[in-house]
């Protein structure tokens, strides 16, 4: 993996949004990018042959209990190479080396459709189940003003 790949803690916002759109996902202005990816920690996996970013892993943490992993999103053309397993495996160990003794955090995540298989491997369970009810979500967008 690491002789073919590397990984960085940075990306562009035009690089995000690039990745974004190679997996089928909304756009933002890169204004809004850059606000969101300086308020994260970042997991850039890069490849080595071209520096090109093919994979990512995102986290928001509120520096208490609450921690957010926004993004782990392999570009389609280098899926299925273990990179994803990568992100989460870094992303995994930032949260464990945070945890001081008798914290605990609640880590949530938003799976794509198909890919719960992927996070029960490190632990996540799907909602709804007995315990907690479906999680939710709503994306807000503001109208254009026209001139």
């Amino acid at each position: 993996m690491y002789n073919d790949y590397s990984i960085t803690k940075t990306i562009t916002p035009a690089e995000y949004m690039e990745m974004r759109k190679a997996v089928g996902w909304g756009l933002f202005p890169l204004e809004e990018a850059q606000a969101g990816l300086s308020n994260s920690y970042i997991w850039c996996i890069r490849d080595n042959g071209t520096g090109s970013p093919v994979g990512l892993g995102r986290v928001i943490w509120d520096k208490g209990y609450v921690m957010y992993i926004a993004d782990i999103i392999v570009i389609p053309e280098y899926q299925g190479k273990g990179l994803g397993r990568v992100l989460m495996e870094q992303v995994m160990d930032f949260i464990h080396e945070q945890l001081k003794p008798g914290y605990r955090f609640m880590v949530s995540l938003c799976s794509a459709k198909g890919k719960e298989e992927f996070y029960k491997k490190f632990g996540f369970v799907v909602r709804p189940n007995e315990d907690v009810g479906p999680g939710m979500h709503q994306w807000f967008t503001s109208e254009e003003i026209e001139g």
